[in-house]
């Protein structure tokens, strides 16, 4: 390592790099670091004549980054932790730390577990700054990226998901906070109804119904819909919808039949008229998993985060481990 070299190098250029290479454009990065146009210009060309290379082309749909600049856009997440962690007192202390944290999250999680963790985050560290955010397709790259610090996602448990928990990205790690399984909702009077007094509700009346579907990650399939689909079946589904309470809403008043976590069809059942049904079929469960970046391992400030996190869950889920266990047809263990 040659110090005199890094001795020349303004450290502030390599914040102002990444925000260009996640706006790509001068005018949003400017806007987004605080400062004028012609100043990241200066700044830019400060960069340029420091690596030794364009980074950067002018095109009609914004500034084109060089295969250098998309080398270097790679290392900076870790580059930047590192410095950051630098400034960071050795130790965490929860009751005096104003630190921000970032989430993003499913929207079912948000019922199911941010109110049980939000509370012991606060008592303990009442001055974190917490932010959360709602998980799509664009949020394992924000992870990656450094852009938030956790993701609380739904993974699915079916061997041929690219969303198992064993196929995360580089880089990713994960811990189950709980398990769910697939139940169905329904309006209360649905014609459906009189079929539970027999054994007519199987897969062949399920395959027969109109299903309401979730968009989640940019995707109308859910790992049900492959599971189906390797058994030569597929649901009629007529219409599918962004959200969560949108489709309870829709199934509350209609015939169409909604399948999602059981944790969140309880929650639903509350707001809406609505009967919670057993998937008429075995299928393996879903995990709930929460999702940080291997760079963060070791700050002390994310352990007690991930720490409390995983605690607050557990606590919430212990009183129910033994009637899950037993649960059948339509019971669940959160229905008390």
């Amino acid at each position: 390592m040659n110090l005199d070299n890094l001795a020349r190098i303004d450290l502030n250029l390599l914040v102002i790099l990444k925000v260009l290479l996640e706006e790509q454009s001068v005018t949003r990065a400017a806007s987004r670091l605080h400062i004028s146009q012609s100043a990241l210009s200066k700044s830019l060309n400060r960069l340029r004549e420091t690596l030794d290379d364009p980074l950067f082309q002018r095109t009609a749909h914004g500034l084109k980054p060089t295969a250098h600049a998309l080398n270097i856009g790679l290392k900076l997440p870790n580059i930047l932790q590192d410095l950051y962690q630098l400034t960071q007192p050795p130790t965490f202390t929860p009751a005096s730390s104003n630190r921000q944290f970032s989430f993003a999250m499913v929207e079912s999680a948000y019922e199911t577990l941010i109110p049980y963790f939000i509370g012991p985050l606060l008592s303990t560290a009442p001055n974190l700054k917490l932010d959360s955010y709602v998980w799509t397709e664009k949020s394992m790259h924000d992870l990656q990226q450094g852009q938030i610090d956790f993701g609380i996602s739904g993974r699915d448990l079916h061997p041929l998901s690219d969303s198992q928990t064993d196929r995360l990205p580089d880089g990713i790690s994960c811990q189950t906070l709980f398990t769910d399984r697939q139940v169905c909702l329904v309006r209360q009077d649905h014609p459906l109804m009189t079929a539970l007094t027999s054994p007519q509700w199987d897969l062949s009346m399920y395959l027969d119904m109109a299903h309401v579907q979730v968009r989640c990650e940019g995707s109308d399939w859910w790992a049900l819909d492959y599971f189906l689909a390797d058994l030569g079946h597929r649901r009629k589904i007529s219409t599918t919808v962004p959200d969560f309470y949108g489709a309870a809403s829709i199934c509350a008043h209609s015939d169409l039949i909604f399948t999602l976590p059981s944790s969140f069809a309880l929650h639903a059942c509350k707001l809406y008229p609505l009967r919670l049904l057993p998937l008429p079929f075995e299928f393996i469960p879903m995990a709930y998993v929460l999702l940080w970046h291997q760079r963060n391992d070791e700050d002390q400030g994310h352990k007690w985060m991930r720490d409390t996190i995983c605690q607050s869950v557990e606590k919430l889920m212990q009183p129910y481990d033994k009637s899950h266990k037993k649960a059948q047809g339509t019971s669940v263990p959160w229905a008390d």
